[in-house]
């Protein structure tokens, strides 16, 4: 496989996961799990009071469809936790797309220099 056939899969596999980073409650969400670590659905919700908490569960599970974050029962709760190896290859995603940008200007500069 070529280098940028591995990175169009590798770009194709972070639509989920920006797409779930795209939302300002799924991405406040996140922040919260990330600041204070694993927490219930009631923790989650109770910043959104204009929110029900099946509100809150259906952005926790889109969350949790992108591999942001990870569901477990705890006696009759269900706790969610941020999953930070996701967050990493979101950033590598970045990076690969960043490098492209940086080789693309470098191009046109050095086409710039030479006219």
């Amino acid at each position: 496989m070529t280098w940028r056939k591995r990175v169009e899969r590798s770009l194709a596999g972070a639509v989920l996961l920006f797409a779930a980073l795209g939302d300002p409650t799924r991405l406040t969400r996140l922040q919260r799990l990330s600041d204070g670590g694993p927490a219930s659905i009631s923790l989650l919700a109770e910043r959104f009071r204009a929110m029900t908490r099946q509100g809150v569960r259906k952005h926790l599970h889109v969350l949790a469809a992108a591999g942001l974050i990870n569901g477990s029962r705890q006696g009759r709760e269900h706790v969610w936790a941020l999953n930070p190896k996701r967050l990493a290859e979101g950033r590598r995603c970045l990076e690969v797309i960043a490098s492209g940008w940086d080789d693309a200007l470098a191009r046109l500069k050095l086409h710039v220099e030479e006219s």
